[in-house]
């Protein structure tokens, strides 16, 4: 086992057409991804046989987020007539070693539901099954998402069912979708109510800022649909303006978020303002609630946005998340933004918006009806 180099392109092109139909990486792609910071491209080779079988017998790739402790099993190939030697279960325990070394505690894949020798092998190696994916390749057919710890995680509850987010914009409400799913039986997410929650809780006004929605829009978004709500943010007044350079936009926005905020007041929804520790965030997910978290861009996908994020379990070193963007030009699918581990260090970074600093959440936990006089 080794890392590909130049001189394995062909055999790596060779494996691509004769172990996939659909799906399969372009020359170019593979030359990429051996120089790219966020991949492990692995090679196997077996010496000793006949002239019949190359030396280059199989592969692996193992694609990583910037800024998390998860990785992503991309695809594992092995040449028809070298399998039943082992290779393909030596390229898994080699991607996990090195994802491990990584500072990756976590592996995720999909594979196909007609693979039964593959899922097979992820079985055997500890994986498990978390979703099932209807028509995921290009060729239509299903396929299964696993995941395995490399090391146990011992991060709460059930993890919120997860949302992509379908336009550039909405990423807060498909967190307040997701949190939405968590807490009121039978609620289920779709694009209409992402656009509805959109309109509730955007501050934007024609095409000023990048998205709109801040912590009071939607802790009020949430308050209405009958959920227990906390604002945290590191500073009072206006957020997010910096976004937007014309005045006349500004002025419509400050008076939005005056709007969110008085009607904030109304329905009794606790405003902290400050900046609130990474520590007692995950005591708080300990309890049981969820947080929206407004994180910089930068960290996770190298885009100087403003993006929510949702936080929902934690152990003594990291907080478990789900990002509602997948960055498909980054050969990214929704295994790599479910069920994020996010280092406390690493998220303590990424955890600010805007060159004040602003810190903020939106904490959900649960159903106001729940709630005892104690709580409140």
């Amino acid at each position: 086992m080794r890392r590909a180099e130049a001189r394995d392109i062909d055999d790596l092109a060779a494996l691509e057409s004769r172990c996939f139909s659909t799906d399969r990486l372009s020359r170019r792609s593979l030359r990429d991804l051996m120089r790219s910071p966020t991949a492990i491209l692995l090679v196997a080779e077996l010496g000793g046989r006949p002239d019949s079988i190359a030396s280059v017998i199989g592969d692996a790739l193992v694609l990583f987020r910037k800024g998390t402790a998860a990785a992503r099993l991309y695809s594992i190939a092995v040449a028809p007539e070298a399998r039943g030697v082992g290779a393909a279960a030596r390229l898994l325990e080699s991607c996990e070693r090195l994802a491990y070394e990584a500072g990756r505690i976590q592996l995720r894949l999909e594979v196909g539901v007609a693979n039964v020798a593959a899922r097979a092998l992820y079985r055997r190696a500890g994986y498990r099954e978390i979703a099932s994916l209807p028509a995921y390749y290009e060729d239509g057919s299903d396929a299964l998402r696993m995941t395995k710890l490399l090391r146990p995680l011992g991060h709460g509850p059930d993890a919120p069912p997860y949302y992509e987010q379908t336009t550039d914009f909405t990423c807060g409400p498909a967190c307040l979708m997701m949190a939405l799913a968590h807490f009121v039986p039978g609620y289920a997410p779709d694009p209409l109510d992402e656009v509805r929650l959109w309109r509730e809780a955007t501050m934007i006004f024609m095409s000023s800022g990048l998205g709109g929605c801040g912590p009071y829009g939607m802790a009020v978004a949430l308050a209405g649909r009958g959920l227990a709500v906390e604002i945290h943010v590191s500073r009072a007044g206006d957020l997010l303006l910096q976004t937007v350079a014309s005045e006349e936009k500004r002025r419509v926005m400050r008076l939005a978020q005056q709007d969110f905020r008085k009607r904030a007041q109304q329905l009794g929804i606790p405003v902290r303002h400050r900046r609130c520790s990474v520590a007692a965030l995950a005591r708080r997910l300990r309890g049981g609630a969820l947080a929206t978290l407004l994180i910089s861009g930068n960290r996770m996908f190298a885009k100087r946005v403003p993006h929510w994020v949702l936080a929902y379990a934690a152990d003594d070193d990291h907080v478990m998340i789900h990002d509602p963007w997948v960055e498909g030009e980054r050969l990214e699918s929704a295994t790599d933004a479910v069920a994020i581990p996010i280092p406390f260090a690493e998220l303590d970074r990424m955890w600010h918006w805007g060159k004040s600093g602003l810190r903020a959440m939106v904490l959900v936990e649960g159903p106001r009806a729940s709630r005892t006089e104690d709580d409140r």
